[in-house]
C-alpha cells in the first residue's frame, strides 16, 4: 500500500489514526471493468454488423481506455479510510464528497471477497455487514490480500471489545490474523451430487416425461416442446453451475474472531461471523437426499440483505453433510446441544394442513426453540432464545374453525423467518407463548 500524502496522514486530533489509501492497483481493477463493459457493447454491435466494428473499436481504444484509467485514478485518489476505537471512517467521491461512519459495535460479519480478476493481482475486497444494513457498509475495494486479512482481524477485535484504541502510532502494523481450527471441509463429490439431485434432476425428469407424453399424442409436438423447454433447462443448469462455483471447497473453521467460512472456485469469499451473531439456523433435508442421509445447513445473520443475491451466496453454513455431522456443527456454533423429541400438533390439524401435518412439531429447552415443517423438504428451524425479538400467536379463519393457532418467534435476521410452531391447539399455543417468553427473558439475562 502506498503512503498517503502528508495532508492525508495528519491526524484530525491527537488520538485519531492517520488516513490510509486503497491498494495502488485499484484504478486498474476499477477501470478494467469499464473497459470490459465497453468491449461487450462494441462486440454486440459487431455481431450485428461486422463491417462497422473497426471505428467503434478504435474509439474505445483511443478514448475509452484512457478515460477509464483516469476515472479509476481520480476515484482512488479521492477515497481514503481509517479505523478508530469505535468506528470505520470512509471518505470518497469526486464531484460529491461522501463521508461514512460505520459504528463497529453494529458489525455483524466481515467478509473478504476475492473476485477472479482481483486474485490475479493479489487484491481483495473487504465488506462489513451491520445491523439494519441492506447492502455491505462502506466496502473497501481493493486492499492487498494480507492487508485485508489483518484489517478484518482489527475490526473484529474492536467490535468485540477484545482490544481498545485505533490504529496506534503511524507506521504500526496491524495485528496478524489469529490461527484457526478447521472443523469441516466439504468434499467435491458429495457437493456435485447434491446439486445434481435437486432442480437439475427434477427439470430433466419433467422434460423427459412431457416429451414422452407429447410423442404418444403427436410426434410433431415433440420439437416445439423441446424448443420451449431448452431455455428452462439452460436456466436451471446456470443456477447449478453458479452454486457449484460459489460453494466449491467449502470450509468451516473456528478462530478467536468467530466462525470462518471459506468457499469459491473462481471468486473466493472468506466470511467471519463473530460469536453470538447468528439469529436462526435452518436444516434442510430434501426428499432426494434422504437415501444418502444428507442435509443442508443455512444461517441467518443480522445485517445481510434479505432475498438478495449476496445473501443467497452467503447463507450456507454447510452446503451438504451427513445429518449427524450437521447436528454436531449446529450444536457447536450455538454453544450447546439441541433439545431432542418433538411435540406434534393435535390430530385435527390434518384438516388445516393435510400435506405437512406429519412433519409439524416443536421442542423447547432453556436455550433453543426448534420447529419442524415441510412436505418434500423437511425443514428444521433452530432459534436461540436469546435472539428472539418478538413473539406472536396468529389464528386464521380456518384455524379458528378447528381451534388451532400458530406461534411465531421473530429475530433480527432478514433472510429466515425465525421459528414457527404451526397449527397447535389454541390453548397449547397460548401456554407455549408464555413459556417461550419466560425462557427467552432468562436466556437474554444469561
Amino acid at each position: 500500500m502506498t503512503a498517503p500524502p502528508a495532508e492525508d496522514r495528519a491526524p484530525t486530533t491527537a488520538t485519531d489514526p492517520p488516513w490510509e489509501r486503497l491498494h495502488p492497483l485499484t484504478p486498474l481493477l476499477r477501470g478494467g471493468r469499464l473497459v470490459v463493459l465497453g468491449l461487450v457493447v462494441v462486440g454486440q454491435q459487431g455481431l450485428r454488423d461486422p463491417s462497422a466494428l473497426g471505428t467503434p473499436m478504435l474509439v474505445l481504444l483511443a478514448l475509452g481506455v484512457p478515460l477509464a484509467a483516469l476515472v479509476g485514478y481520480v476515484s482512488w485518489r479521492r477515497m481514503r479510510y481509517r479505523v478508530t476505537a469505535t468506528e470505520l471512517q470512509v471518505e470518497s467521491g469526486v464531484l460529491t464528497r461522501r463521508s461514512r461512519r460505520v459504528p463497529l459495535a453494529r458489525v455483524q460479519a466481515v467478509d473478504v471477497v476475492r473476485p477472479f480478476y482481483a486474485r490475479v493481482l493479489g487484491a481483495a475486497e473487504l465488506r462489513l455487514e451491520v445491523v439494519g444494513g441492506g447492502d455491505a457498509e462502506a466496502p473497501l475495494a481493493f486492499l492487498g490480500d494480507d492487508e485485508a486479512l489483518r484489517l478484518r482481524t482489527r475490526l473484529l477485535d474492536l467490535s468485540s471489545g477484545r482490544v481498545a484504541g485505533g490504529e496506534g502510532e503511524e507506521g504500526q502494523a496491524l495485528p496478524a490474523p489469529e490461527p484457526e481450527r478447521v472443523l469441516v471441509v466439504v468434499p467435491t463429490a458429495p457437493l456435485v451430487w447434491s446439486v445434481l439431485l435437486g432442480p437439475p434432476l427434477v427439470a430433466l425428469a419433467v422434460t423427459v416425461a412431457a416429451t414422452l407424453v407429447a410423442a404418444l399424442i403427436s410426434v410433431q409436438a415433440v420439437l416445439p416442446l423441446l424448443a420451449g423447454a431448452l431455455p428452462i433447462l439452460l436456466g436451471v443448469a446456470s443456477m447449478a453451475a453458479r452454486r457449484l462455483l460459489s460453494e466449491y471447497g467449502f470450509t468451516v473453521a473456528e478462530s478467536p474472531d468467530g466462525l470462518r467460512l471459506r468457499h469459491g472456485l473462481l471468486d473466493t469469499r472468506s466470511q467471519t461471523i463473530p460469536a453470538g451473531r447468528i439469529q436462526t439456523v435452518r436444516v434442510l433435508e430434501p426428499l432426494l437426499w434422504r437415501r444418502f442421509g444428507w442435509v443442508r445447513v443455512e444461517v441467518d445473520v443480522a445485517g445481510y440483505g434479505g432475498g438478495s443475491q449476496e445473501q443467497a451466496a452467503t447463507g450456507a453454513l454447510l452446503p451438504v453433510a451427513p445429518r449427524a455431522l450437521a447436528d454436531q456443527l449446529v450444536a457447536r456454533v450455538l454453544d450447546g446441544p439441541l433439545p431432542t423429541g418433538r411435540s406434534a400438533p393435535p390430530p385435527r390439524a390434518r384438516w388445516r394442513a393435510p400435506l405437512t401435518v406429519r412433519r409439524l412439531g416443536v421442542v423447547l429447552d432453556d436455550r433453543h426453540l426448534v420447529t419442524t415443517s415441510g412436505v418434500l423438504t423437511t425443514t428444521t428451524d433452530v432459534v436461540p432464545l436469546s435472539k428472539v425479538q418478538s413473539l406472536r400467536v396468529t389464528q386464521g379463519p380456518w384455524q379458528r374453525r378447528w381451534r388451532l393457532a400458530s406461534l411465531h418467534a421473530d429475530t433480527a435476521g432478514r433472510r429466515l423467518v425465525g421459528g414457527v410452531a404451526a397449527h397447535r391447539d389454541a390453548d397449547d399455543a397460548a401456554a407455549l407463548l408464555a413459556e417461550v417468553t419466560r425462557r427467552a427473558r432468562a436466556a437474554r439475562r444469561r
